[in-house]
């Protein structure tokens, strides 16, 4: 079968199935791309003439992998989109959502131009020229952030970089960002293909079990254990063990923290679900974490937010045991490693322990702490802060006016963090955040791929000024595709979160706020009235966009809007400002941001001990 290299691209990835547990589909839901020199010719008019592989078009190309990764993780990996671009400054807009995408350990397939394979012609415009080598281009920069990379040099060397990349995207433990460098002039070039590689593949995702004897001894562990904790990381949700997990808790009564990723594994009412841990965590889930004794890690890599730093875990005898389907992951901490799919561990484990229950008085306690956290989002939810709003209450009425089935979409700033502990999930998409790699900018666009996988869900975006002037394109492309998107905007003028970071710091909020210069010093977060803010309106930009805007400024207008959306079919933006002050407390958690050793301040002289104090109470685990 001849043909170009770039339309034999297409032709295989048409035919590539995922299936698991018996249900079998379509792994790419098509593609997403902007058609520069670099792609406009081969992958171009490849899709041109595959009018069957949907082509979707897009306005940022760092957003196209955005949109990607939410749609893959909306869809638990099992289905994503191919992301083309041009060569040069197209292609290394890329790089932030691979870095994202792998980080996160979702399936995203890169297919970015490069420059010409038969040299003659360089430089080319925008290449990057080596004086050390030829084989090199900016699209080398993937590697890092890739888990399979590979420069297509010939027409035939797709038939062994195709299955490698689709093994590397279907491997619950090694999915990630897949790049395959595509020479514009290869693209273009023909090849007589064999027949079966267009055949249909279908490749099963596999349930991997665990070493029988390593549940037997993780089993054991439990059993002796005094103040167990279970924290439920994204892996839970992924494998669709959540049913499994509640089974598991509620047989055993161990107490459940969730990570940024696991949030939604067990409903918020739950009485042994304590909520967010770490950094960002409740006052139930990191007092109960600090005498643990006994850590069940489930498809969490624990990132320094989900430690707290290493401070989080406090009693001496701390043994972990890990449920991952990642070697890499299940082996942290010194821990007892149990590889294999959380859901599948997790049944074993419910056979093995059948009679086993935590010690009562523990179960008590643990119960006690879930009721007093409900009383503190209860207390959260209602503050009526003026003149501005709050954050926490208006995120209160985000999650009180949507509907149950709604998904919430996050990623950067202040808000993660807040809505980390008082977001109260209903289901396990509920809570939709990208906080492996926090990236601003993934709101709006992540925001755009999860209501691609989900439709029939009213979706709720909410990002802070910062975040939305970054990246906010892609209101444009749900407007053009008919995907409806709330699109909550909290104005505080600047960065809140790193305000709040470096007053903690001692740095008095520097380079934080969006002010003129005074007297050619930026002021400081705290400078007050004496600061002018910038004219920007950003409720004007959005519409400017084509998206419906509701203005509010108060509480009460909050709320309305949020009711208001839902009987609107396109895009709608709730602007509102809020007080960067107001922020909600830390329970007993701590992140570590190394301070400045020596300052002529005294505010980061006292914050450097405020530090050094904390920093002792850093663990190793062995």
């Amino acid at each position: 079968m001849r043909l170009t290299m770039a339309q034999a691209v297409i032709g295989f990835l048409k035919q590539q199935y995922v299936e698991r547990d018996g249900e079998e589909q379509q792994f790419f839901a098509g593609c997403f791309g902007i058609f520069g020199h670099g792609c406009v010719a081969g992958i171009g008019q490849a899709l041109q003439q595959n009018p069957d592989f949907r082509y979707y078009q897009i306005r940022n190309e760092q957003a196209m992998v955005h949109a990607a990764a939410g749609y893959a993780k909306m869809k638990n990996r099992m289905q994503t989109f191919a992301c083309v671009s041009s060569i040069g400054p197209g292609a290394t807009n890329m790089v932030t959502g691979a870095a994202g995408a792998t980080i996160n350990h979702l399936p995203v397939l890169l297919m970015p131009g490069d420059i010409f394979a038969r040299r003659n012609v360089a430089p080319v415009l925008q290449q990057l020229e080596s004086g050390q080598s030829q084989d090199i281009s900016v699209n080398d920069c993937f590697k890092p952030v890739s888990r399979y990379w590979d420069r297509i040099n010939r027409p035939d060397q797709i038939l062994c970089a195709l299955p490698e990349a689709m093994r590397v995207l279907t491997s619950p433990a090694d999915t990630g960002a897949v790049t395959l460098a595509l020479p514009q002039d290869v693209q273009a070039e023909a090849f007589d293909y064999p027949e079966e590689f267009f055949r249909k593949r279908v490749w099963h995702i596999p349930r991997v079990r665990a070493d029988k004897a390593a549940l037997q001894r993780a089993a054991a562990w439990i059993k002796a254990a005094k103040r167990p904790l279970i924290v439920a990381g994204g892996g839970v949700i992924y494998s669709g063990a959540c049913d499994t997990l509640k089974a598991f808790v509620d047989q055993t009564g161990i107490p459940v923290g969730e990570t940024m990723a696991g949030k939604g594994s067990l409903r918020y009412d739950h009485p042994l679900n304590l909520g967010a841990i770490g950094v960002t965590g409740t006052l139930a889930a990191n007092r109960i974490a600090h005498d643990a004794d006994l850590v069940i890690g489930i498809g969490t890599r624990y990132s320094d937010f989900t430690t707290a730093s290493k401070t989080a875990f406090q009693n001496e005898a701390i043994r972990f045991v890990n449920i991952n389907v990642a070697e890499f992951d299940a082996h942290k901490h010194c821990a007892l490693p149990l590889v294999g799919d959380a859901q599948t561990v997790l049944k074993d484990l419910v056979e093995i322990l059948q009679g086993y229950q935590a010690d009562p008085a523990y179960e008590t306690k643990a119960r006690e702490l879930h009721d007093a956290w409900e009383a503190e989002v209860d207390r959260i939810y209602a503050i009526r802060n003026t003149p501005l709003t709050s954050q926490g209450e208006l995120i209160g009425a985000v999650n009180e006016l949507s509907k149950p089935e709604s998904v919430m979409v996050c990623a950067s700033g202040s808000l993660p963090g807040d809505l980390h502990k008082l977001w109260r999930s209903r289901h396990p998409k509920n809570f939709h955040l990208e906080y492996g790699y926090s990236c601003m900018g993934y709101e709006i666009a992540g925001g755009l791929g999860v209501k691609m996988a989900a439709p029939d869900r009213e979706v709720y975006i909410m990002q802070g000024d910062g975040g939305y002037l970054m990246l906010n394109a892609e209101i444009v492309t749900s407007i053009q595709e008919g995907y409806k998107l709330t699109i909550i905007i909290f104005d505080n003028f600047g960065y809140k979160s790193i305000g709040g970071l470096s007053r903690s710091l001692g740095q008095e909020g520097f380079a934080t706020r969006y002010v003129y210069p005074k007297d050619d010093v930026l002021p400081g977060d705290d400078a007050g009235e004496n600061v002018v803010v910038l004219p920007v309106d950003l409720a004007a930009n959005a519409r400017s966009l084509g998206a419906h805007v509701i203005e509010c400024m108060t509480y009460d207008d909050f709320a309305k809007a949020i009711k208001t959306a839902e009987s609107i079919d396109k895009t709608t933006v709730i602007y509102i400002q809020n007080d960067r002050y107001v922020g909600v407390p830390g329970y007993d958690s701590w992140w570590d941001v190394h301070v400045a050793e020596v300052s002529e301040m005294e505010s980061v002289r006292e914050a450097r001990k405020a530090w050094e104090k904390m920093r002792a109470k850093e663990r190793y685990f062995f």
